[in-house]
């Protein structure tokens, strides 16, 4: 069974993931922001398992929603002349990422997440989105996200 504390990991990770592959491109270029984000993919998100329901922030039209791992790196890293409205949210700067929980949800080995995530860049600016993580429980223990929902919150 999930329990709060692997919920809690599993999203420092992912925030972890983001700086990485933002250092990863400030220090050495598209190629190995690439090579990091396709680890942090693999270590993080349930592709092996079959279509990842992924709604990055920042994407619209046909291309709103991504299943699979091509769609959602070119969200991280853009590049990719299929996504051409990409622009690599990943590759942004990031250098704090921070979250602050609404409600989550445990049932055995799928768990939901629900509450804003917090992006400060290195100039200090900040974005705050509205997220769902679902994830599920594999063979080896480890969290992977099955359901990636993210949204600027609503401004009336």
């Amino acid at each position: 069974m999930i329990n709060k504390e692997e919920l809690t990991k599993a999203r420092i990770a992912w925030g972890e993931g983001i700086i990485a592959i933002s250092e990863a491109y400030e220090e050495q270029g598209i190629n190995k922001a690439s090579t990091t984000a396709n680890v942090i993919l693999d270590n993080l998100y349930g592709f092996e398992l079959g279509p990842i329901l992924f709604k990055p922030t920042l994407s619209g039209g046909i291309q709103t929603f991504r299943i699979d791992k091509e769609g959602a790196l070119s969200y991280f890293i853009g590049n990719n002349p299929k996504y051409p409205q990409d622009t690599g949210f990943g590759i942004k700067s990031w250098h704090k990422v921070e979250s602050e929980t609404s409600s989550i949800f445990i049932n055995e080995n799928i768990a939901m997440w629900m509450g804003w995530v917090t992006f400060t860049n290195k100039d200090g600016g900040t974005v705050k989105v509205d997220k769902s993580w679902g994830y599920k429980k594999v063979a080896n223990g480890s969290l992977k996200i099955i359901l990636h929902h993210s949204s600027l919150p609503y401004d009336a």
